[in-house]
């Protein structure tokens, strides 16, 4: 990466956010506050309009980063970085020890790629929910307030990519938080869904205080090395200082001690194994799939859980200093790739199917970073976003069609009725399971070959496998996915099988450019070495995009031989788990009902998550409710709060009132005479003395 990028002050960068922002505070102060709902119509083009001219100001944007316009020459060194500072957010101390952090938007490589994303597809998904929310006529202000939200997540996503700094990216962390506990939850009315957004909201918390603590430790780490800062421009440039520091570990950690470098890039990592849903973290995510579907696709494809993705490769400065966090990143993001495929192989809910299907590619986007591949893990984001965005709409389209059933044990034959449908979900599931060509293939194959060469990673060939053995339970669950949805015999009651059809034009016109992308879209990342083979000198365009900001690595010495080794390998698990999902599902579906005996308790216990969620219940949930209820409540608030210092102070007035100043009011005149001669005679004593 360059040394001194150019800097470039564009005043454009606030508006990428304020658009949509504006659009989320103006529906939802109209709504809330003035009780004044607005006609669907003009909801609609107003958060949808916001959004796409988001995209417009973003790609401009981009435009002016290559150079396509403006003085500059398209060719010129430094790369350029454009920059929005909108006035000083926090400004404190004087002299040496002043800090400041500005409230600026940064664009970047890293930034245009993530903007383009967030923007984009969230445009073809809020077109999407257009179509999608039109069956939802409650009249509560509904579908201003849901396009509202959606507005909101934006406009939160793209505070956290454009952030200039740590404490506005966190800003923009907490603020997709937020809006994925107010969408997941939209339906409140049925309680699971409003436990479902409390779930995904409380269990984030717990990566967001390792977030927490990662700023605050590296904070102090530079100001100690007389560098206070929080711009990841200034972090970068001073991180040298502190980067050999070491901690000493508590006696109960085993002592010794462990780099300061790692200590912080664990912590970061722990926030990003809540906001991507990574091991043990992993348990909101299937249930976020209780708020509408569109809600789905945007959580999945383009904003809230690539979010961890994105801070570790902004921060790759930072783990390149700390081969350890990568060691334990890699294999977290290996195991829960091939955890979550098996969990999804045993899903009956097309949306959950999907949910698990997400935190497995999410795995291999954690495992490229550990292997140092942050290019190669944001170009797989982008593949995933296309495709995985595709899948839960073109599932949204067959649950309107279906009567919002979710079952695929109840659908069937669909094939039949839903063509457009069926072949736009042929285009994602191809490229979710690496067929050679389409989008995924690339992205996934990069990532298990810089496994394969990362031979300075502990357990390499191990996480290799793992990868491997991802790619063929994906291509089993997602075509048992496709075969019991839309081939076979119809399951659907009878009084449903002749109302099927297509969803309306603005539900399938979304579909329709998804599945180009979910097709093409690895064109922007094409390996050199398959450009090579169709005569492109320079294919891999990202890369070289990315370049500016994150570190490539040295390209790998592939020959034809060692291709074919590798993605043989890849291939032959995705072929075996087709296979596999054929033969179970439509040339021999009466073979499960012989496996029953044998597969039905392993089933069972892959279908209830290992009992993850049991055990999250039984060791932390349940203790902590009892504690809440008797030591919390019952003991301290209403024992001691109200029992003793509230309603205590009372009783003791009362008794005071009752036992010994109800004797001095007797209502006898020659009583009261007495006290006062009594205190007349004591007072005259007193001053005497």
């Amino acid at each position: 990466m360059p040394a001194d990028p150019q800097w470039i002050e564009d005043a454009l960068l606030r508006w990428i956010v304020f658009v949509p922002l504006g659009t989320a505070l103006a529906s939802g102060l109209l709504l809330a506050v003035f009780r004044r709902t607005l006609s669907s119509s003009l909801v609609v083009w107003m958060s949808c309009g916001s959004v796409f001219a988001s995209f417009g100001l973003s790609s401009l944007s981009f435009a002016k980063l290559v150079g396509l316009f403006g003085e500059v020459p398209v060719d010129d060194v430094p790369p350029r970085v454009l920059i929005d500072t909108l006035y000083t957010w926090v400004g404190v101390g004087v002299g040496n020890s002043a800090f400041s952090a500005d409230l600026a938007f940064r664009y970047d490589a890293l930034s245009a790629v993530m903007c383009l994303v967030v923007t984009g597809v969230g445009f073809l998904i809020h077109v999407y929910s257009v179509g999608y929310m039109r069956a939802d006529t409650r009249d509560d202000g509904g579908l201003q307030r849901f396009f509202c939200y959606l507005n909101l997540f934006i406009a939160a996503m793209l505070v956290l990519v454009l952030a200039d700094n740590l404490l506005l990216m966190f800003l923009g962390w907490e603020g997709v938080g937020l809006c994925s506990y107010l969408l997941i939850g939209f339906w409140y009315g049925d309680r699971q869904n409003a436990y479902a957004g409390s779930k995904a909201f409380i269990v984030n918390r717990i990566g967001d205080f390792g977030f927490i603590v990662g700023i605050l430790l590296l904070f102090w780490s530079m100001a100690d090395a007389g560098q206070p800062a929080v711009s990841f421009r200034a972090i970068e440039a001073g991180f040298g200082s502190v980067a050999s520091q070491t901690l000493a570990l508590p006696g109960w950690l085993g002592g010794g001690e462990i780099g300061l470098a790692t200590s912080i890039g664990l912590c970061f990592f722990l926030g990003a194994v809540g906001k991507s849903a990574q091991l043990p973290l992993f348990v909101w995510l299937p249930d976020a799939m209780a708020g509408p579907t569109p809600v789905s696709a945007l959580i999945h494809a383009a904003t809230m859980v690539t979010a961890g993705v994105y801070m570790a490769v902004r921060l790759s400065f930072l783990y390149e200093a700390a081969p350890g966090a990568l060691v334990v990143i890699a294999w977290t993001g290996g195991v829960t790739a091939v955890f979550a495929a098996l969990l999804a192989t045993a899903q009956n809910d097309i949306k959950k199917v999907l949910a698990y299907s997400t935190i497995s590619q999410l795995g291999y986007m954690f495992l490229a970073v550990g292997c140092g591949a942050y290019a190669i893990a944001i170009f797989h984001l982008v593949t995933h976003a296309f495709f995985k965005a595709l899948l839960f709409m073109g599932a949204g389209a067959v649950i309107v069609a279906t009567h919002h059933e979710q079952d695929m044990r109840r659908m069937g034959g669909l094939r039949k009725k839903l063509k457009l449908t069926y072949w736009v979900m042929v285009a994602g599931v191809l490229a979710i399971c690496g067929f050679p060509g389409f989008s995924g293939f690339f992205s996934k194959d990069e990532i298990l070959t810089s496994v394969f060469f990362a031979h300075e990673l502990p357990g390499h060939v191990a996480l290799y496998w793992m990868g491997v053995a991802t790619a063929g339970l994906t291509a089993f669950y997602m075509f048992r996915l496709l075969f019991l949805t839309f081939h076979g015999k119809t399951r659907l009651p009878r009084g449903r099988r002749g109302e099927l059809d297509d969803p309306e034009d603005t539900m399938m016109w979304p579909l329709q450019i998804l599945a180009v992308l979910a097709v093409l879209g690895g064109i922007i990342g094409l390996p050199q070495f398959w450009g090579d083979r169709i005569g492109v000198a320079e294919s891999n365009s990202l890369g070289h995009f990315l370049a500016s900001v994150v570190r490539l690595g040295e390209p790998h010495a592939l020959d034809a031989g060692v291709v074919a080794q590798l993605v043989g390998g890849v291939l032959a698990a995705s072929i075996t788990g087709f296979g596999l999902a054929y033969v179970l599902y439509i040339s021999r579906p009466g073979l499960r009902e012989k496996l029953e005996p044998v597969l039905g308790v392993p089933r069972r216990v892959v279908a209830r998550r290992f009992y993850v969620d049991e055990l999250y219940d039984a060791v932390f949930v349940r203790p902590l409710v009892i504690f809440s209820d008797r030591v919390l409540s019952r003991g301290i608030d209403a024992g001691l709060i109200d029992g003793r210092l509230v309603m205590g102070s009372a009783h003791a007035v009362r008794g005071l009132a009752a036992h010994v100043l109800k004797h001095l009011q007797s209502g006898l005149a020659q009583a009261y005479l007495l006290l006062m001669l009594a205190g007349t005679v004591a007072l005259l004593a007193y001053l005497v003395t």
